[in-house]
């Protein structure tokens, strides 16, 4: 079985998971799509990969917020404009820092956040537990694929 289809077997098991989960804790389930989404994506792997997702994630939801608080304190449409532009530069310019080197996952955390209309409350626990489904996933299906991994016939003595 290849590593794709052990991958995708794991990946189904655990979105039906997921979606009960979601919906049993109240949280968003797309949201922790996003949160998976920001694993798989991301360019690291393992708890590294983990912690850059999360840690970019949080990121845009607090990027998001500084956005929505902002814009609200001018009645000027154009202010919003500006004040989107200025701290999309922040968000891109943030991954100098290792830990918020996956600009793709601040984005994700905070087009989460505007989807849900800035409840951030709702949106953190949905990306954390996201992600760790999305670790969980890919974990699962490369264990799920060396254990069905056909072992290497043994080489044959030669004299």
């Amino acid at each position: 079985m290849s590593v794709l289809v052990a991958i995708a077997i794991t990946t189904g098991i655990l979105s039906g998971i997921w979606g009960w989960v979601a919906v049993s804790l109240g949280l968003l389930s797309w949201a922790g799509f996003l949160g998976c989404t920001t694993y798989f994506a991301s360019p690291k792997d393992g708890l590294k990969g983990v912690a850059l997702s999360i840690a970019t994630n949080l990121s845009g939801v607090f990027w998001a917020m500084v956005i929505i608080k902002l814009s609200t304190y001018v009645g000027i449409e154009i202010i919003g404009y500006v004040v989107t532009a200025v701290i999309a530069f922040f968000m891109c310019v943030q991954a100098k820092q290792t830990w918020l080197s996956f600009i793709p996952g601040t984005f994700i955390g905070s087009c989460a956040t505007f989807a849900s209309n800035g409840d951030w409350q709702l949106v953190v626990p949905s990306l954390i537990l996201g992600v760790v489904f999305g670790y969980t996933m890919k974990a699962t299906g490369l264990w799920l694929q060396q254990k069905l991994a056909k072992p290497e016939p043994a080489a044959l003595a030669t004299e």
